[in-house]
């Protein structure tokens, strides 16, 4: 029987979604499959440690956005998630990719600050998703997961914020989320 291709969502609040696609795409490389990681919105200007570790066992996380950050403006946002979407509509359609990983592209779909309808057409996302090849399992991460991407997927796992160390004013830690 011929593999079918999962869809695996994890959004929510919680620290964790980006945790639990990597623990995904761990399994994944244990098992000899063909991984490709994109994130949508952080910037390839930093480095972070997954990216570290993924390029350690030969997985090539590539930072597509330009991060979360008040100092650029919403067209250069705009450019940067264009480029993005323009990216993984290729993956999408690769059939040699056995996990595709678009983290963030739940928080990027979710942005109302500025207009994104049409660098991330959701209609278009929804079917690119929907015409991926068979056996190419498929995470999306990010807060405020999109309900037609939840009811589409095949696994949504929602991450509550029960209690974080930000809310004691410890700022982001080195090894804990970059």
């Amino acid at each position: 029987m011929a593999r079918k291709g999962l869809f695996l969502v994890y959004t929510g609040d919680g620290k964790g979604k980006t945790t639990a696609s990597l623990g995904v795409t761990l399994r994944a490389v244990g098992r000899g499959l063909n991984v490709r990681y994109m994130q949508f919105i952080k910037s390839p200007e930093r480095t972070y440690g997954e990216q570290i570790a993924l390029s350690k066992l030969g997985v090539e996380m590539e930072q597509m956005g330009i991060g979360f950050t008040w100092t650029k403006t919403p067209e250069e946002h705009r450019v940067a998630l264009a480029k993005a979407w323009q990216k993984a509509k290729e993956a999408l359609q690769d059939d040699s990719i056995d996990l595709l990983v678009l983290d963030e592209l739940n928080n990027a779909l979710a942005i109302t600050k500025f207009p994104i309808d049409d660098v991330l057409p959701l209609a278009e996302i929804l079917e690119a998703i929907a015409q991926r090849p068979p056996t190419m399992h498929l995470v999306v991460t990010g807060r405020s997961a999109n309900p037609a991407l939840v009811s589409m997927a095949d696994l949504v796992s929602t991450i509550d914020a029960t209690k974080h160390y930000y809310e004691e004013g410890i700022p982001a830690v080195k090894g804990l989320e970059f």
